[in-house]
């Protein structure tokens, strides 16, 4: 009689776990409840079996399904997943359910005997001694310790808040056994949130942090759900839980548990024209014929901006809800969700489910369960949307099929328009993977007959694609004398679009106001304290932010090394272009689109709506611009320093630029007045600029595949990339070196190694990182090699997050 079973359990350990249970059987594919080195996590049934493990077996704590989460086949595809990426099986089945809402991991901290006994000492010492002698670190310790006095556990989260320490102060003061740590861990219902709503008016003095909460409240017009207020600040630190808490003693404020609300989106669909061209038909028709056969069928759909593609995904989704069966529609940002999900609502109504991280987790999961109980059989979402439990999956359409964000950049790395055809494969769908600008890999696979070739070579309503003038930015300094963001050209040919009446777009692809901040005394640049790269300065804030790991800081008055009053900012970021456009179009109405402005899914709904509705005349931003919107009003986009991308070390920057480049240009002339572009270069004779001015993407192909195909790179191989990391840099040098040796000495025929050497941005997040690139012909053999590598790691206990392996790798950074 079977009393064991196997759980996968979200851990970088690339195994399963064995724990007995009592009572009824737990079914395979659902979620369980299991102790695991003193925490509590939520794991996948993998396995039932009778077959006791070498060491006593924990018990199970809870099963948290009736019935499996993940059916055989989203298993199978997890199992697929974690093979071809070389990725732990519980951190995949982790990514495939959108359900943390449902069991939220926390832990907490208490204060022990010695805890007390070196918080006495420290006052003893009296603090104005204590800050000149102590360090920074043993500071933030002290003021863990104060948090702590009053003996009451207090969850991580909230002790982070107040104190900003790290968790490695926690591992050190754990280690000192001055606190103690505890699980908090709990299962909950997602089906319900929780909010905060206004009781009375204000008594007595509030702080700045109350004071947050409760504009907030006010300006969401008194009642606002408690997850929302995560991303609170107050003098520029965030909002610590304990706020709340405060309120709710004062009755000022009360927590309300009521049903989770939800709605698609507030932006008006379009109107979309069903008219097709011949093209378009014989796309529909392939389509069609391919989800009826019930045999997994797969299509590239090519089709020039503005050619109709939308209108054909959203015909052939209407055949397969017609026969009762279901489909899946991936974009690549969230920025194009809110108006597809809209579209999609229009023709399919209540019928349409929603997936993407912007959506809060208890919102994740309450779409999630009423796809799976069959209540809604159309999916819209970005990348992890590939994993709906749709039943009876007849299509699968990937939008914009080479935008890099479908590519997750942690563990595990998998490519959601790779999953999705592997998904169609076993479902035996019909999977279309549609683009303007093909990824160099999907355009190769079309060539080769993998995919089938589905042409929409012109516009709908035969609308002419926008004419392209290349200005030479070489020229313009010449002529001028003087270095300029905006050309004349470009200036003049706005204010043309204003007099009219008409929109304009100009696209600079980087945030912040101004991309670095250099001491003119000692030359200097003013670096992340995580990462080795600069940091941007953010006007409105007035802060600077490192863009990959987020570190923020305030602007110095003085240069850090040498106390120089010499600071000057250099670069432009899309925050001081739109400065410049308000300089120069004083009465135009302004918009800017980037991470900065989009905080929220209102934020990008306010937004697109306001650009729907012409009460915005001229809209900046970084690539967030670029894809998908389709503005009637736009008749001018002007694209500024997107050519600078060729001179990044990645042999892809010619493909990024491409198309960037034919994407915003394709924002231009979708309504009935022809539009046009102004692209300014450095670099007007490049291969890559002429080719994106003539809209000519067989040109582009063919060029940029000569030199893939002499380079060795994809298409024509198989691509890795293994990083090697440590926060210590003797750690990564020494093991990048085990690493390095190890290539020596074992046989890798057919595989090509290079490196080790440092990551072109050697230290990232606080880490140090050196990498290997693996290219080889086979990608059997290359999985095998990179197989070998992880044991070899294993055995010389190299820790597993510290060996990172890059399957298909879109960036080399």
């Amino acid at each position: 009689m079977a009393r064991f079973c196997d759980v996968a359990l979200p851990v970088p350990l690339d195994q399963s776990f064995t724990y007995r249970f009592e009572g009824a059987e737990p079914a395979v594919g659902v979620r369980v409840v299991v102790p695991f080195r003193q925490q509590k996590l939520s794991g996948i049934v993998v396995a039932v079996h009778d077959s006791p493990p070498s060491v006593e077996a924990k018990l199970i704590l809870r099963v948290l399904d009736t019935e499996p989460v993940l059916n055989e086949q989203l298993l199978e595809l997890g199992r697929w997943i974690a093979g071809y990426y070389i990725a732990p099986i519980g951190e995949v089945y982790r990514t495939m359910l959108p359900l943390n809402a449902e069991f939220r991991r926390a832990h907490g901290y208490r204060i022990t005997e010695r805890g007390q006994e070196a918080l006495y000492a420290s006052a003893e010492i009296g603090s104005s001694l204590r800050a000149k002698k102590d360090t920074e670190h043993q500071m933030l310790e002290y003021a863990v310790l104060n948090h702590l006095a009053d003996g009451e556990v207090v969850r991580e989260q909230s002790l982070r808040s107040a104190t900003q320490a790290s968790r490695e102060i926690f591992r050190t003061m754990l280690s000192k056994k001055w606190i103690d740590r505890e699980d908090l861990s709990a299962v909950r219902d997602a089906t319900r949130t929780v909010s905060v709503a206004a009781l009375k008016e204000i008594t007595g003095k509030i702080n700045a942090n109350q004071e947050a909460i409760l504009l907030a409240l006010k300006a969401a017009g008194g009642r606002l759900r408690v997850d929302a207020m995560r991303d609170l600040e107050a003098n520029g630190k965030p909002v610590p839980r304990s706020t709340l808490s405060t309120l709710v003693k004062r009755d000022i404020v009360e927590i309300v548990e009521e049903p989770a609300g939800f709605r698609i989106s507030s932006l008006k669909p379009r109107k979309l024209e069903f008219l097709f061209t011949p093209a378009q038909q014989d796309a529909l028709r392939f389509i069609n014929t391919g989800v009826d056969s019930g045999k997994f069928t797969s299509a590239l759909l090519h089709g020039v901006t503005g050619s109709g593609k939308t209108a054909v995904y959203l015909s052939a989704m209407q055949e397969v809800l017609g026969a009762g069966r279901s489909a899946i529609l991936l974009v690549p940002e969230i920025g194009l969700t809110p108006a597809v999900a809209a579209d999609l609502h229009e023709v399919f109504g209540e019928q349409v489910a929603i997936l993407h991280s912007g959506l809060s987790d208890d919102e994740r999961a309450e779409q999630w369960h009423q796809i799976r109980r069959g209540e809604k059989r159309i999916v819209v979402g970005t990348r992890s949307a590939v994993f709906a439990p749709v039943s009876d999956l007849a299509l699968l359409i990937v939008d914009e099929e080479h935008d890099h964000s479908y590519k997750q950049e942690e563990v595990p790395r998998y490519h959601a328009r790779d999953v999705a055809v592997v998904r169609a494969k076993m479902a035996g769908a019909t999977v279309v993977l549609g683009s303007a600008t093909p990824s160099m890999e999907t355009y190769f696979n079309a060539e080769k007959g993998k995919y089938a070739l589905l042409s929409l070579p012109g516009r709908v309503q035969a609308r002419p694609l926008p004419e392209v003038e290349v200005i030479d930015m070489r020229l313009e300094f010449q002529e001028t004398g003087h270095e300029s963001v905006l050309s004349r050209k470009l200036v003049e040919e706005v204010n043309e679009r204003l007099e009219r009446g008409e929109q304009a777009m100009i696209l600079l692809n980087r945030r912040g106001f101004a991309n670095f901040v250099l001491c003119r005394a000692c030359g200097k640049t003013i670096q992340c304290r995580n990462c080795a790269i600069a940091l941007t300065f953010h006007k409105r804030d007035r802060k600077l932010m490192c863009h990959y790991c987020g570190y923020l800081a305030p602007v110095p008055r003085t240069c850090p090394e040498c106390h120089s009053e010499h600071i000057q900012f250099f670069g432009m970021g899309s925050e001081k272009l739109e400065e410049l456009l308000h300089g120069a179009f004083p009465k135009a109405r302004i918009g800017r689109l980037d991470r900065d402005t989009v905080r929220g899914r209102d934020d990008l709904e306010n937004i697109l709506t306001a650009l729907h509705h012409g009460e915005i005349d001229l809209l900046v931003g970084t690539q967030m611009i670029a894809k998908g919107h389709d503005i009637h009003g736009v008749t001018l986009v002007g694209v500024v320093g997107a050519d600078a991308a060729l001179g990044m070390p990645d042999f892809r920057a010619a493909e990024r630029t491409f198309q960037l480049l034919t994407q915003v240009a394709g924002r231009a002339g979708r309504g009935n007045t022809p539009g046009k572009v102004l692209m300014q270069s450095y670099h007007p004779d490049h291969y890559v600029v002429d080719y994106a001015a003539k809209h000519d993407f067989q040109g582009f192909y063919e060029k940029e595949s000569r030199l893939r195909s002499w380079m060795h790179y994809p298409p024509y191989t198989s691509l890795a990339n293994v990083l090697v990391r440590s926060d210590r840099v003797n750690n990564a040098l020494t093991w990048s070196g085990l690493i390095g040796k190890w290539f020596e000495t074992v046989p890798h025929e057919g595989v090509r190694v290079m490196g080790p050497a440092a990551a072109p941005i050697e230290r990232l997040k606080n880490d140090y990182r050196y990498h290997f690139i693996l290219k080889s012909r086979s990608r059997e053999q290359l999985n095998s090699v990179l197989r070998a590598l992880i044991a070899f790691s294993s055995a010389k206990k190299i820790p597993r997050t510290a060996v990172i392996v890059d399957v298909d790798a879109l960036s080399l950074m």
